[in-house]
């Protein structure tokens, strides 16, 4: 039995929209399908200095803390600044994208309504070269954060200016403490995953439903905005690609 290697502070537990902490931070009910415990997912390692391999590798096991979930890093042939997704894992990958306004994204593919079958994080060194952002701190928040969002997590509180509760789901201008998972996101794993299915997304075989192949490197190809930041920028994209298939982006801005 694994045990959790952090401690969680006083909570606001209200379950509202943007500018409070969530009770229940589910992104959407979205979740991989598993035949079994815990949840093997592979994140593809598509960045390319010492810094993100050193921020990929503290998330992965952060997150593998988890008594539902593991990762592994893996290698990646991913061309890191298209970052093509890879059905059945996690591309992660950094690249200067440009001064568009974002820190990182991550994007899941859903396909029945529910279930992720692959999934990709960007981040942008446009913005990382620079200050503030050229931190060890910025970079494990950004990164645990964005890499939660693919398990199906959405953050815990989406107002800048709350105090911080000690975890990478939590929206801050102060990353110093928000670097890692709380005992809130596990919990809140093993609730997105108490139930197993019939079949495995995260495993590319033969008889699982490949994603569609689409490009959506660009904000013109996210689709709808769906929710925004307290702030007021747009933080969820909805795309629909039919079949019941649909991809959902998730956006970090820089301040």
């Amino acid at each position: 039995m694994k045990t959790y290697a952090v401690t969680i502070g006083a909570l606001v537990l209200v379950c509202s929209f943007a500018g409070v902490a969530y009770a229940d931070h589910t992104w959407g009910g979205y979740h991989w399908a598993r035949t079994a415990d815990p949840l093997t997912l592979q994140l593809g390692d598509g960045v390319k200095s010492v810094a993100w391999d050193t921020a990929l590798a503290q998330a992965s096991s952060d997150w593998s803390l988890s008594t539902v979930l593991d990762t592994v890093v893996v290698a990646s042939a991913v061309n890191p600044r298209v970052c093509r997704a890879t059905n059945g894992r996690v591309e992660v990958c950094n690249s200067k994208y440009g001064n568009n306004g974002w820190l990182g994204i991550a994007q899941i593919w859903v396909t029945g309504g529910e279930h992720i079958t692959q999934g990709v994080v960007k981040l942008n060194d446009t913005y990382f070269n620079r200050s503030p952002y050229n931190t060890p701190a910025w970079r494990n928040l950004v990164m645990c954060q964005e890499v939660g969002h693919t398990f199906g997590l959405d953050h815990q509180d989406e107002d800048f200016a709350n105090e911080n509760l000690g975890t990478c789901m939590d929206y801050t201008s102060d990353p110093s403490t928000n670097g890692h998972p709380n005992t809130h996101d596990y919990e809140e794993l093993e609730a997105i995953y108490a139930h197993l299915d019939f079949f495995d997304t995260a495993k590319a075989t033969s008889g699982t439903q490949r994603a569609r192949d689409v490009d959506v490197s660009e904000r013109s190809e996210w689709g709808k905005e769906v929710r925004h930041d307290s702030r007021g920028n747009s933080s969820v994209y909805r795309r629909d690609l039919g079949d019941g298939q649909a991809i959902f982006t998730f956006v970090t801005w820089a301040d």
